[in-house]
């Protein structure tokens, strides 16, 4: 009697040892179960985003145009495109070639700024000097 009451003891052990094995990787499985739960629900916010973009695009050419603007730099016929760079972000070497255009750009606008004065004074030369034989006329 009594080796079976050991027995009983052991296999008791036994089973309660399993017992505890297995509440311990149904805590580890339910928290891969909440983390898979996570990466589904950002994973199905995402589909929506993705669903909502092949909408847009399928509806209109807003969106087509947005997208050639945002990741292709893509302009409209008519406009300009401008580039706001920082000084300090660019390297000597760009810096210097950027002052260098910068300069040559002022000496053309300066050049054209004369042309143009020079071009009116012409004309208005030219008025004046066609004014001037009607006055002795009359």
């Amino acid at each position: 009697m009594r080796t079976i009451i050991v027995i009983l003891i052991v296999l008791l052990v036994l089973l309660q040892i399993q017992v505890w094995r297995q509440y311990g990787r149904v805590a580890e499985l339910e928290a891969r179960v909440e983390a898979q739960r996570g990466e589904n629900g950002r994973l199905a916010a995402r589909n929506d985003a993705l669903g909502a973009e092949v909408s847009d695009l399928k509806s209109g050419l807003d969106a087509v145009e947005e997208r050639a603007r945002a990741e292709l730099g893509l302009i409209r016929e008519g406009e300009e495109f401008y580039l706001v760079v920082e000084p300090e972000d660019l390297d000597p070497e760009d810096a210097r070639a950027l002052r260098e255009f910068d300069k040559r750009q002022q000496r053309e606008e300066d050049a054209r700024d004369r042309r143009d004065a020079e071009a009116r004074e012409q004309r208005a030369a030219q008025a004046d000097a066609e004014r001037e034989p009607d006055s002795d006329d009359g």
